[in-house]
């Protein structure tokens, strides 16, 4: 009977995990369709825009082709009514002149007839006929302005969409987290020269595999990025994974994300435990300080234990110093029977040191101090706060640095990274 509950307990959870997988999938399906229908809306904007301006380019340029074409006809038009105007006139004079030759033959009187051969002569030298030139100043040839547009053509027929750089893929096997940094790899699946920078997003999140679209904080981005690696720095692990995309951008376009990938974060994740704490102690969310009057009373502090959260930062604030004595070492004890007992639900979230257990300076990573002890019981930080102030960070790795001092200290692998993987509460 036990057994096939297990078993059956096992497929429920199994059948579980997989309906959130599916639901997410749904979800991210939706939102993609939401993606693809509003994206195609944009681009069919802008495409519309980029040819409305081909439209007005072409309307301009017809135009302004269309003013030179008439205003060579108006030069040449001009130029030949000029020409034709003269010669018009020419003629009339020399017709003029013609008749008047004619006449003079009859002159029977050869004075007379001196005279008008003197006066023809004189005309015919002045004679505009004799000066215009019997050429066209234009020809009525029109070639010069003409259009061949077919190299145009062609390559309005080759309009095509922007090539867009591929998806890069993260190669997970290089990728650190280390020293509260991520070090993130990719690689294009095969070169592209055209390629500018790259366009890096991450994200927190606390569920493992393919992101989930609800319930999940904002991408945040880091962009112009050179190379095919990047190193986020200064990091707060304060949740247990961070997604990673990558995408690639040439001079025009950016291309698809890379497939997402999720790295594991683990740090040393600190609780202030309220339940544990000295009456005098005012513990809230986000700092503890002394109150002398002891105004807490045992009632919040099991409220507190109900209503316990993870915090961040952990600040103990510094107060005056003031006439309250320092709280007795007996003071825990003292509590009563379900205060105390309280402790015991930390034994399942602790964790037991054997051989031995070294304390570093956090900056310097020298060693301050080791307890070369086997430690047989859960091992829990506690702390003692009396009119002083004492500020925590939490979400921090162990450095690696401290990682190799205790590895070349006692020759063990596994103290070390054991550090990494433990959440602690705290005891003040």
């Amino acid at each position: 009977m036990e057994a096939q509950k297990e078993a059956l307990q096992r497929i429920i959870s199994t059948l579980a995990n997989k309906n959130e997988e599916i639901q997410n999938f749904i979800d991210t399906l939706n939102h993609t369709l939401k993606g693809v229908q509003a994206n195609s809306s944009n681009v069919i904007a802008e495409l519309d825009e980029e040819f409305d301006g081909l439209y007005a380019i072409l309307d301009e340029m017809k135009e302004s082709m269309t003013n030179s074409i008439k205003q060579e006809q108006a030069h040449k038009s001009q130029e030949l009514q000029n020409q034709l105007s003269q010669c018009s006139n020419a003629l009339e004079n020399s017709e003029e002149l013609l008749e008047f030759a004619a006449r003079s033959l009859d002159i029977k009187d050869p004075e007379e007839f001196s005279k008008a051969a003197r006066q023809i002569k004189d005309r015919v030298t002045m004679a505009s006929a004799f000066r215009i030139s019997l050429k066209p100043k234009v020809s009525d040839n029109m070639t010069h302005l003409m259009v061949d547009f077919s190299q145009e053509r062609q390559m309005l027929q080759a309009l095509k969409f922007l090539p867009v750089p591929k998806a890069p893929e993260i190669d997970p096997v290089e990728c650190l987290v280390a020293d509260n940094a991520v070090t993130i790899v990719w690689r294009m699946p095969e070169e592209d020269n055209k390629i500018d920078h790259f366009v890096l997003e991450y994200r927190k999140t606390n569920f493992d595999g393919l992101p989930r679209v609800k319930d999940e904080t904002c991408w945040e981005l880091i962009d112009y990025i050179k190379g095919t690696e990047y190193m986020l720095s200064g990091l707060k692990f304060d949740s247990k994974y961070m997604n990673f995309r990558v995408r690639a951008c040439n001079k025009a376009v950016a291309g698809e994300y890379s497939d997402p990938v999720t790295l594991e974060t683990k740090a040393l994740v600190f609780n202030l435990d309220n339940t544990s704490s000295h009456l005098n102690l005012k513990v809230e969310d986000s700092y503890v300080e002394w109150d002398p009057t002891g105004g807490k009373g045992q009632e919040n502090k099991i409220k507190g234990k109900e209503n316990k959260g993870s915090g961040q930062i952990t600040v103990l604030k510094n107060n005056t110093r003031s006439g309250t004595p320092s709280p007795k070492r007996t003071s825990v004890s003292s509590r009563s029977p379900s205060i105390r007992g309280s402790r015991d639900r930390f034994t399942g979230e602790s964790y037991t040191v054997l051989g031995q257990l070294s304390f570093y300076n956090a900056i310097s990573k020298q060693l301050l101090y080791t307890f070369k002890t086997k430690f047989t019981q859960p091992l829990l930080p506690g702390f003692m706060v009396w009119c002083g102030g004492l500020a925590l960070n939490t979400g921090l790795q162990v450095p690696s640095a401290v990682k190799m001092l205790q590895k070349s200290e006692n020759g063990l692998s596994g103290s070390a990274s054991s550090l990494s993987n433990v959440t602690h509460n705290m005891s003040i």
